[in-house]
């Protein structure tokens, strides 16, 4: 498959905006977890960058884990099937744990991974994402912390790729609309 060169794709959130909503989504989390202990739970590959930028806005003690499971299998939409690829290291049991995705679009690997950690019995269980493509998806989930709604269009760029590139760029960029 080829794809445009990179000067192709079309800004739709700067380094600059990202690095405030983040800092906004951490002030967040530092009021609601005042007092208490986290686990951030991020999963992996895509948002590896989102969980390194947030844990560093977030005062209360807390640990970190990472999980893998994948859905896309390289293409430009969800396969629908989720694959465990990669589990926790420690466990959550009475833990409050906050589960860091970098976009949420049809809601189907949101909802898995969500129903999978309840089955570990947390104190509690919040969800963080980057994006969300609400017009997208196709479950209704509540999301606890959401960076940015954006439109369906498939996004590179801050931990997000197309075909494992991309993740280095600092901003948010989109795959242009074909006419």
């Amino acid at each position: 498959m080829t794809h445009p060169p990179i000067e192709a794709f079309e800004p739709m959130l700067s380094s600059a905006t990202i690095a405030e909503r983040v800092a906004e989504l951490g002030a967040q989390i530092n009021r609601e977890f005042q007092g208490q202990e986290l686990i951030v739970v991020g999963v992996l590959k895509g948002a590896a960058l989102f969980m390194s930028d947030l844990i560093r806005c977030i005062d209360v003690p807390l640990r970190c884990d990472f999980l893998r499971v994948s859905s896309y299998e390289g293409g430009l939409k969800s396969t629908g099937v989720v694959r465990w690829e990669f589990d926790l290291t420690q466990t959550i049991e009475d833990q409050n744990v906050i589960l860091v995705e970098d976009i949420v679009d049809t809601g189907l690997t949101a909802n898995f991974l969500y129903e999978s950690l309840l089955l570990r019995r947390p104190r509690s269980l919040k969800f963080c994402t980057l994006l969300h493509k609400e017009a997208n998806t196709r479950i209704n989930f509540d999301l606890d912390y959401i960076g940015f709604t954006i439109p369906n269009r498939f996004v590179i760029g801050y931990g997000l790729d197309l075909d494992g590139k991309y993740r280095n760029l600092p901003h948010i960029a989109a795959l242009p609309v074909e006419s």
